[in-house]
């Protein structure tokens, strides 16, 4: 049974930074995308990130471009989004995803979600 659990959410002020993370557990993901998903209150959940498990490609959207790093630890199973330069509209709740796509961005791609983890960001 594949896991994916995400943590390291919490409450920032504007312009601070924090580190989320994505321990997977039941099958490796070699081969795969591993990806980061937002949900904002009222909005649809959208892209944030992704990396390649195996050659360590990434993608970011527009919105995150230059502030987020995407990374991932083989050894440990681990991906991680490090969020800088934070703003009150990086406010949302924060989804890991794998799916054996490659290269995905869309969240219908993705086989695999976790339980999100909350970013509050206050002005």
């Amino acid at each position: 049974q594949v896991q994916l659990v995400e943590s390291g959410g919490g409450l920032v002020q504007a312009g601070g930074s924090l580190r989320l993370s994505c321990a997977g557990s039941g099958r490796t993901f070699s081969g795969n995308t591993m990806g980061w998903f937002r949900q904002a209150p009222g909005k649809e959940r959208e892209f944030v990130s992704h990396i390649t498990w195996n050659s360590g490609i990434t993608n970011y959207a527009d919105s995150v471009k230059g502030r987020f790093t995407i990374s991932r630890d083989n050894a440990k199973n681990t991906v991680y989004l490090q969020m800088a330069s934070l703003k009150p509209e990086d406010t949302a709740v924060y989804y890991c995803a794998a799916t054996s796509s490659v290269l995905a961005t869309f969240e219908y791609q993705y086989n695999y979600w976790g339980r999100g983890t909350q970013v509050t960001v206050s002005s």
